[in-house]
């Protein structure tokens, strides 16, 4: 997690200069976005809540995601990032929404996709959305990857 705490403190002051609020919704990073966001001293006056939304089930129960919200959607996609990341922030009521979505590894996900892949949103004064190959089987150096990109991601939108 060392590797990524910079980013987060960097996000978090940001966010908190600003007297602005995020809510992260994350699948494959499993909580490390979270987690760094979290890390950082003071933190309660921007990071408002979280969740992994690892299942089907998680959608549903966490973020109350349907079925007809998922019609012609897939997961691990850049609009299913960008849909974690509205709702999240929307059912937590922050000014910001974080998501990612993806396959740590050492294999790819039920979808095709291969490990390493991830897509990422931003959702709030203003959206963005990528998706990162990482081409790597590491799982835990895939969650960082993810969680860096997305630090990365933020850094954009909060200029």
């Amino acid at each position: 997690m060392d590797s990524i705490l910079p980013a987060a403190r960097e996000i978090g002051a940001r966010l908190k200069a600003r007297g602005e609020t995020v809510a992260v919704a994350e699948s494959s990073a499993a909580g490390l976005i979270s987690a760094a966001l979290l890390a950082v001293p003071g933190a309660s006056a921007y990071f408002v809540g979280g969740a992994v939304v690892y299942t089907k089930a998680a959608r549903g129960g966490l973020l109350g995601i349907t079925d007809a919200e998922m019609a012609g959607m897939r997961s691990s996609s850049e609009p299913y990032a960008l849909l974690l990341a509205r709702t999240v922030r929307a059912r937590i009521g922050a000014d910001w929404g974080f998501a990612e979505t993806g396959a740590a590894g050492p294999s790819g996900n039920r979808y095709g996709d291969a490990a390493g892949h991830s897509c990422l949103a931003i959702a709030g004064p203003v959206e963005k959305v990528i998706t990162l190959e990482t081409g790597s089987p590491d799982r835990e150096a895939n969650m960082r990857a993810f969680a860096a990109a997305l630090f990365a991601l933020a850094g954009e939108a909060l200029a």
